[in-house]
């Protein structure tokens, strides 16, 4: 049995915060049933065709795996109803919808908690719904520049710079998962449900909480470049051609150093006082550094890590997107996954990174309305001619077969 066997879970999310926040319940065994529009979730339609396969695109499998997807027509008064039915039968409904559509079709907290008292309704907003910002439009790396992310990446003389990983969208979606297994469990015990919300911004921030800490509420933080820490730690230049060849390394303790300067063969400045202490090494950092890119310089990135993550420097080479599908260590753990779709074949995506008793396995991605007929008969006890009828009406979208 899975961990959130017995959870239901409407999820009525689109791109990717949202949807994050539903495959993590998914991973865990909750049964989630994606509610579309007859056009479907606009992921299916991001970057579409660039990947090779004629079906869904990766963007959207790879959000959107071991859901069920329902097509319904809430802008018509029967898919409206529809959903409405629907909803006492689940113990979560999560939407992430721009300012005021949910508003607009009229199922708003205090009408599904109406028809469910007992409902856990989440809301993933990018600036919350209070506020001056409350209506403005998110997108993950629009969170990101309101959350401060920008603002310390880059070279320490150059413009703030954008950061590529969406810690805007996947961030706040896994946080809202969390949210909503706690409310889950309250749930269990004392049959209340509550309204969660979550702001992108403010999801976002959490990963800043270790950003030059002294500096907080006092100035901003500058920009920290290509390096961190005190003991030469940062990234550099290894042997090859390629944009992505680089180590980076974190030599964080005067033992780790040490252990550095010896792998490097360079024990003569184990006793060199200038290395002796924080105070010391601050004062020649750019010596350190100098004797670590002249090292680095000789090896590739993979030696260059296997070397140092051996004598206990902590260190990891640049992965780039390939290296994450082909480095050795990922393929030891299984970590990516062929999995089969009716579309387009076998498809490779990342397994979830869940290892733990309740936790399931990696599935594909629905097809657009593949499970219509089937949660609208067990759910609701509708019969075929009854969702032959509501799909000729255009209700439903077309219902696979």
């Amino acid at each position: 049995m899975a961990a959130l066997t017995g959870m239901r879970v409407l999820d009525m999310t689109q791109y990717e915060a949202g949807t994050s926040c539903t495959q993590y319940l998914a991973w865990l065994g909750a049964d989630v049933v994606k509610i579309e529009g007859p056009n479907g979730d606009p992921g299916r339609s991001t970057g579409k065709g660039l990947d090779g396969n004629p079906g869904d695109p990766q963007y959207f499998m790879n959000y959107n795996g071991n859901k069920r997807s329902v097509v319904l027509d809430l802008k018509s008064d029967r898919g409206r109803q529809l959903l409405l039915d629907l909803v006492p039968h689940f113990d979560v409904f999560v939407e992430n919808y721009g300012p005021g559509v949910i508003e607009a079709l009229g199922i708003t907290p205090d009408v599904l908690c109406a028809a469910n008292p007992g409902l856990i309704y989440t809301r993933i907003k990018g600036f919350g719904l209070e506020g001056p910002y409350r209506d403005f439009k998110v997108y993950d790396w629009v969170a990101q520049a309101a959350a401060g992310t920008f603002s310390t990446t880059g070279d320490e003389d150059g413009p703030p710079q954008v950061i590529s990983p969406t810690m805007g969208d996947s961030g706040t979606g896994m946080q809202a998962a969390l949210g909503i297994t706690a409310a889950y469990v309250e749930q269990q015990r004392t049959g209340l449900g509550q309204v969660i919300e979550v702001s992108m911004q403010e999801a976002a921030t959490m990963f800043m909480r270790t950003m030059d800490l002294p500096l907080w509420g006092k100035k901003p933080a500058p920009r920290h470049g290509p390096y961190r820490g005190r003991a030469g730690g940062g990234l550099y230049k290894s042997k090859g051609d390629g944009p992505n060849d680089y180590v980076f390394i974190y030599p964080a303790t005067t033992r780790m150093l040490d252990s550095m300067f010896h792998i490097m063969d360079r024990d003569d400045l184990l006793s060199d006082p200038r290395f002796a202490t924080t105070e010391e090494r601050l004062k020649h950092m750019g010596l350190i550094r100098e004797v670590i890119a002249e090292w680095a310089l000789t090896r590739t990135k993979q030696e260059a890590m296997k070397i140092l993550g051996s004598a206990g420097v902590p260190c990891s080479y640049v992965f780039d997107t390939l290296d994450l599908f082909t480095d050795e260590h990922l393929q030891a753990r299984g970590f990516i996954r062929e999995i089969d779709h009716p579309v387009n074949g076998t498809v490779r995506l990342m397994a979830q990174p869940l290892r733990m008793r309740g936790a399931v396995p990696q599935a594909r991605s629905p097809l657009l309305g593949e499970h219509t007929a089937e949660v609208l008969a067990e759910t609701l006890g509708l019969g075929r001619d009854e969702i032959a009828r509501l799909e000729a009406e255009g209700v439903l979208g077309h219902v696979p077969a």
